[in-house]
């Protein structure tokens, strides 16, 4: 939200109160707390009738300092997110002979310099990062005519747009000069953030606008360091923007909390915020195989279904997980959670017969509950669902006709929730796809209190983890997914996340690229997306295309809205082009996997934009088509019709995994594609773990292992392959010497090595 009007005016209707300067420091136990007057303090009697914002700087981790701004603490500490990771006691201060105190934590420190002008930095390992000074941090009123446009936040019909109030907190950060900011949540323009204005608001918007249905408040930039804003409402950033020289994020309201995560890495960034916020949960290998779904509104029955997985193994297509969308429930009954008779009069047993298939099944569900279906009235009258401030259930036509809200805030109504969950997991039912949760009013009243602003974005984590832990209590850690379509921070514990509604273009399908690569960077490490794209139906170039970028991802479903995504459907070199990636995939799973597991345990994605991996490469730095798969697999999808392909390829010698021609780093080079083939590298030094099998992602993974040993330097590389079904670790060791290649493993047997 921008509240300037230039460089030295306000806009009409805006009162600004800035911190001038740190009228005194109170230093304690791996704390400070400043008094900022709102101007700089000459006499006594200028402390009267004046306002203050008050500043606490706290560690609750190594390399994490958090910043509270507050003006008025009366209204308590309102709901923030679920700081898993959050301790007391990593902080030490420090005050030297001009009064200024420091606050360190590991290898990042905050510097906060008495009097005016005020100057609050912060360091890494004794490098600037970024700074606070004179008017950057500001408590604006806003008159009820205030020339102030939030922009576009949010869905704007039904009450599900973003709030307006009239006091809000902002802060400014310095930006340095070729400094680039990433993040922010799953955005669909470009991936370097400066210049625009984000809206932290979800919205179920499609991948082709500004809105979002998964926004963090997280960014990170590459001088090392990230910025977490600890609020689940409406967070508004200008990223240079306003001041092109900053990047700033606003809160309405009395208080205002962050956090500075130092790297200086951007892998180091993420493995801090999320262990501040959350890692992802380890996913079950039959996850990374293919997804095949009935499309949305699609006719089919069991029948339909059965032709469609009898053609998949007709045609050596390997399978592994079967969708059942919306229609599985009878039209306006949404959600009864039963399956509608009409088609499917046997659920049980058609679960019984895909599971002698050997397929895994997951079904769409969502938070909403139909007035015509059944389970309206219960949850009506039990006061399960949200309800408007004057008692009444809240409720309106658009997607359900009259549906209302489950209230994940009442903890009877979450179990009642999970109950039919439970009831459908008893049938046969592996996974859940969360769809929605973007779209919540805020004139509602929550069960447990909460603020409704606080609780729009963060309505959608209480329904995946009402999910996630069903699927968890039934089948124990490591083989829980969901297929989900909102977040915000802290999502990243429940993958796997897909990225919406997206067009069916070679356009739509380099924005949902773009709105991959920015949820990783905003600490996301699994993502798929709608092979073949949503609305519409593509031309058999762009599926074609689609179908290798899809199953170079970390997660592959077919999925659209009114045609069928079976190969077959759009011709017989789709049927080849989806069988080529299928199995390629296939035989990377303990790579893959590998990927994920350490996905698990540091936060890093599976799918790593090129500045991520190569943060030292300015070419890297604004680079939005490529991107690495896992730490060695450089990826370029496709989305030209005649199959050229513009990449780069950082410093090193690199491998075309697919043809083996060795290529000299360091540049831009343009290739042209069949269908069949895209470009596909592997980096200078790499040892890829390459599976026996190509039917199936869950088999075993060391029995005819073979370690693909790339040219690179003498020396020794490690890697590790896990057994998806144990998680037990192999480790290997691989030695280069004068061009001779050894490899060793204390533990496993019966794996071959061999120059790539």
């Amino acid at each position: 939200m921008k509240f300037t009007d230039g460089l030295w005016q306000l806009r009409p209707g805006v009162t600004a109160l800035y911190a001038a300067e740190a009228h005194d420091i109170w230093p304690e136990d791996g704390a400070f707390t400043v008094t900022a007057p709102t101007t700089v303090i000459h006499r006594r009697g200028d402390t009267l009738n004046r306002p203050v914002l008050t500043l606490r700087l706290s560690a609750p981790l190594p390399d994490v300092i958090r910043v509270r701004i507050d003006h008025h603490v009366g209204g308590g500490v309102e709901r923030g997110f679920d700081l898993v990771g959050a301790e007391d006691g990593h902080g030490v201060v420090e005050t030297d002979g001009t009064g200024a105190v420091t606050l360190t934590s590991g290898g990042l420190s905050a510097t906060m310099r008495p009097g005016a002008p005020w100057d609050l930095s912060f360091h890494g390992d004794g490098r600037p990062l970024t700074s606070s000074g004179a008017k950057s941090i500001g408590y604006f009123r806003l008159a009820a005519d205030a020339q102030v446009d939030p922009g576009p936040v949010g869905n704007a019909r039904g009450g599900t747009g973003g709030p307006r109030s009239s006091v809000h907190l902002a802060q400014q950060l310095a930006l340095g000069v070729g400094e680039v900011v990433y993040g922010l949540g799953e955005r669909f323009g470009p991936l370097v953030k400066n210049g625009q204005t984000v809206e932290i608001w979800n919205a179920d918007g499609g991948t082709s606008s500004e809105q979002a249905y998964k926004n963090v408040p997280f960014y990170l930039t590459n001088r090392g360091y990230g910025v977490f804003v600890n609020h689940p409402g409406h967070v508004s950033y200008e990223i240079g923007s306003e001041a092109v020289q900053r990047a700033q994020f606003s809160v309405a309201g009395e208080s205002l909390e962050y956090f500075v995560i130092h790297g200086p890495s951007p892998e180091r960034i993420l493995e801090r915020y999320t262990a501040l916020t959350g890692r992802p949960a380890r996913l079950p290998a039959w996850s990374y195989g293919l997804w095949l779904s009935t499309s949305f509104t699609t006719d089919y029955d069991e029948r339909t279904v059965t032709s469609f997985i009898d053609g998949m193994a007709e045609r050596d297509l390997p399978l592994s997980v079967f969708h059942f969308d919306c229609f599985w429930m009878r039209e306006f009954n949404w959600c009864d959670f039963a399956w509608d008779p009409r088609v499917f009069p046997d659920p049980e047993g058609m679960l019984a017969r895909l599971r002698a298939k050997d397929l895994r099944v997951c079904v769409w569900i969502n938070p909403y509950i139909g007035q015509r279906s059944p389970l309206f009235a219960e949850a009506a009258e039990r006061g399960f669902l949200l309800r408007r401030p004057d008692g009444s259930v809240w409720q309106w036509d658009l997607w359900q006709a009259g549906m209302g809200l489950v209230d994940f805030t009442n903890p009877d109504a979450t179990r009642w929730f999970q109950s039919k969950l439970r009831a459908l997991q008893d049938q046969g039912v592996d996974a859940f796809k969360t769809d929605f949760g973007e779209r919540i009013p805020l004139d509602v009243a929550y069960f447990d209190g909460s603020a409704p602003e606080r609780m729009h974005n963060l309505y959608t984590q209480l329904y995946n983890a009402a999910v996630f832990e069903v699927l968890e209590d039934k089948r124990g850690a490591g083989e829980a997914v969901l297929f989900a379509r909102s977040a915000t921070a802290g999502g990243q514990r429940m993958p796997v996340h897909w990225g919406g509604d997206t067009g069916s273009s070679y356009a739509s399908m380099a924005e949902t690229l773009r709105g991959g690569l920015s949820l990783a960077f905003s600490g996301f490490s699994f993502w798929s997306h709608d092979i073949g794209g949503f609305e519409g139906t593509p031309d058999p170039g762009v599926f074609k295309r689609w179908v290798a970028f899809g199953l170079m991802s970390s997660h592959s479903r077919l999925h659209g809205s009114s045609s069928y995504r079976v190969p077959w459907a759009f011709d017989e070199e789709a049927v080849e082009v989806t069988r080529v990636f299928t199995k390629l995939k296939l035989r990377l799973m303990p790579y893959l996997f590998q990927a994920g597991v350490r996905a698990h345990e540091r936060g890093t994605p599976v799918m790593r934009p090129m500045a991520m991996a190569f943060p030292g490469d300015r070419n890297a730095a604004h680079l939005d088509t490529q991107y690495m798969l896992g730490p060695d697999l450089l990826v370029a999808p496709v989305f030209t019709p005649d199959g050229t392909v513009e990449l780069y390829l950082p410093d090193g010698t690199w491998t075309n995994y697919l043809t083996g021609e060795r290529v000299e780093g360091g540049r831009w080079r343009t290739e042209t594609h069949g269908f069949t083939s895209m470009p596909i590298y592997v980096r200078e030094g790499a040892v890829l773990p390459v599976g026996a099998r190509d039917d199936r992602p869950d088999y075993d993974y060391l029995d005819g292992l073979t370690l693909r040993v790339y040219p690179g330097p003498d020396g020794e590389t490690t890697l590790t392959v896990t057994d998806h079904a144990s998680g037990a670790a192999t480790p290997f060791t691989v030695t280069r010497s004068g061009g001779e290649v050894s490899v060793s493993s204390p533990l496993a047997s019966g794996w071959t090595h061999q120059p790539a």
